[in-house]
């Protein structure tokens, strides 16, 4: 048995560092929200440091768990959150907003599923991949299942619809399939069918092709779909070098949707400036950084492709969330990690860096 040490602390730092940034660009791009919403310019952040909180007793909790009773719950993990994924779609139970059914209502909470079935994937991934390493190699044994599932979890995402998270797990997914050593001929072909499939997925809905072409040039309907990327430059551009201060942004006063979920790194670009926009993303690096050499040194198989997956989904979901931001992507409904309002992608989010924190007590 591996002997357990202290967690990784510059991983934990980087963690507790971006929660710290998010506490306060939440309640700074959500004050004036707050105000006209509930009357309650505090009322983001109150709900905020209940999610946080949370998410800590999630995180201190799976720190101390034992990663092997954790695999035997990897499937029925899965499940579970394929059944959740499943009650989004039925009428009284599944909630919609924005036009998408993405939540299952408790009365006055929410849980989105999609963020379940983030965490149970890379668990069952992983013990796929960690039961007969060998089979990697073989297209029918090693390969297909696994993208069998994928298919699957992938398809019951797409009908809520939600394309980002979609391409998150499958790029947590083919990450992970890197670090168990499949053929290089054999994800090459898995890369070409994938990039085939989000192209069809996208001519196949109006409203993504509308995004992609606003992307292109979302001056040609400022006011439509090329809306929230103009107020996304437009927040970053005048950030300058040191930001306009803390709480002086102007795009929170209600230009910018979604400012203090999907579109925070905006905020923080603008009151931080490139210096703030820079310290986010050098965390992140950091984050994935310490999560790989976590992997690295994982006593055994299924506690390194675990780190591996682990460390990629939350690197991969900043990526494409600054990505969008920024103007690089297009528009698609993905929280920040660790910054972004929410919470049941708060919870899992920590729940599952818990688990990589676990692992770095017995990495060597």
């Amino acid at each position: 048995m591996p002997r357990r040490h202290r967690p990784d602390w510059i991983l934990l730092g980087a963690i507790l560092a971006l929660l710290t940034i998010g506490i306060v660009m939440v309640y700074s791009s959500s004050a004036v929200k707050g105000y006209i919403q509930y009357d309650d310019p505090y009322h983001f952040l109150k709900m905020e440091v209940i999610w946080i909180s949370l998410g800590l007793a999630a995180m201190a909790g799976a720190m101390r768990l034992d990663l092997q009773l954790l695999r035997r719950f990897a499937k029925p993990a899965l499940i579970l959150a394929i059944v959740l994924l499943i009650m989004v779609k039925i009428p009284g139970v599944g909630r919609r907003v924005n036009g998408a059914d993405r939540w299952i209502g408790l009365g006055p909470l929410s849980i989105q599923p999609s963020e379940v079935i983030k965490l149970a994937m890379v668990l069952v991934v992983a013990h796929l991949l960690a039961i007969n390493p060998y089979k990697i190699k073989s297209f029918r044994k090693g390969l297909l299942p696994i993208l069998g599932l994928l298919g699957l979890v992938a398809g019951l995402i797409m009908l809520q619809p939600d394309l980002g998270t979609t391409l998150a797990i499958a790029g947590t997914t083919f990450f992970m399939l890197i670090a168990a050593g499949a053929r290089v001929s054999h994800l090459l072909a898995l890369g070409g069918s994938g990039l085939s499939l989000v192209v069809a997925a996208i001519a196949a809905a109006p409203y993504r092709m509308r995004r992609i072409t606003a992307f292109l040039d979302p001056w040609a309907d400022p006011s439509g779909k090329g809306y929230q990327t103009i107020q996304a430059l437009l927040a970053l551009g005048p950030g300058g070098l040191f930001g306009l201060g803390l709480g002086q942004s102007k795009q929170k006063f209600l230009y910018l949707p979604e400012n203090h979920t999907d579109f925070i790194f905006a905020m923080i670009g603008e009151e931080l400036g490139f210096v703030g926009a820079s310290l986010v993303i050098i965390l992140f690096f950091l984050f994935a950084w310490r999560g790989f050499r976590v992997a690295m040194g994982a006593p055994d198989a299924f506690t390194g492709l675990l780190a591996v997956g682990l460390t990629a989904m939350v690197s991969i979901q900043a990526m494409i969330n600054m990505g969008v931001v920024s103007g690089v992507l297009p528009v698609t409904g993905i929280t920040l990690p660790f910054l972004s309002y929410g919470g049941t992608s708060l919870v899992f989010t920590m729940l599952g860096v818990g688990v990589l924190l676990n692992i770095s007590r017995e990495s060597r």
